[in-house]
């Protein structure tokens, strides 16, 4: 049975973001995704033309959960502080095999501009979470309690989130005190 063109997109991205986060993006290269899926290069060019346009897609996802929840709670005023963060921890939990993939290859995701994306959004979260021209005291805070939530999420990837979320969450809200 010929593949869907979309379970095709779908099978791409998984095994792309399997190998981006063991072996790195730069290690990684199109023939050897496309060897692992038993498709050909080309194959795997008509739906990714570069490793570029595949790894964007495979960011999108991410960048518009995030997207969603910072609108959310921008639109709606002050925040409830560990329900924002809960939402992030969720986004977070969700999303960490793209985190393991950043972490594998940052320059990679850098010279990309996702860096300097997630760190405009890590901006925004903070204004949310201290204020939008908080003391360096406060902002330390706020880079702890997201950063260590973020790091949860990539940390623990493999245990139920169940069984650390309320854990993360209580020391996150102690650590922006």
């Amino acid at each position: 049975m010929a593949r869907q063109r979309s379970d095709t997109r779908a099978e791409i991205r998984d095994t792309a973001l399997e190998l981006f986060a063991a072996r790195g993006y730069r290690a990684t290269s199109l023939r050897e995704i496309a060897e692992r899926l038993g498709i050909t290069k080309a194959a795997l060019y008509y739906h990714f033309p570069s490793k570029a346009d595949l790894v964007r897609e495979l960011v999108r996802p991410l960048f518009d959960d995030v997207e969603a929840l910072l609108a959310a709670a921008e639109r709606d005023g002050v925040p409830d502080r560990r329900a924002l963060l809960g939402g992030y921890l969720d986004v977070s939990v969700r999303h960490h095999r793209l985190y393991t993939a950043v972490l594998t290859d940052v320059a990679t995701f850098a010279d990309l501009g996702l860096v300097p994306a997630v760190m405009a959004w890590r901006t925004r979260l903070t204004a949310l979470l201290v204020g939008a021209d908080p003391a360096p005291a406060d902002a330390a805070r706020a880079v702890i309690a997201v950063g260590g939530l973020q790091d949860c999420a990539v940390v623990l990837a493999d245990a139920p989130i169940a069984d650390y979320r309320e854990a993360a969450l209580d020391a996150a809200v102690r650590a922006l005190g």
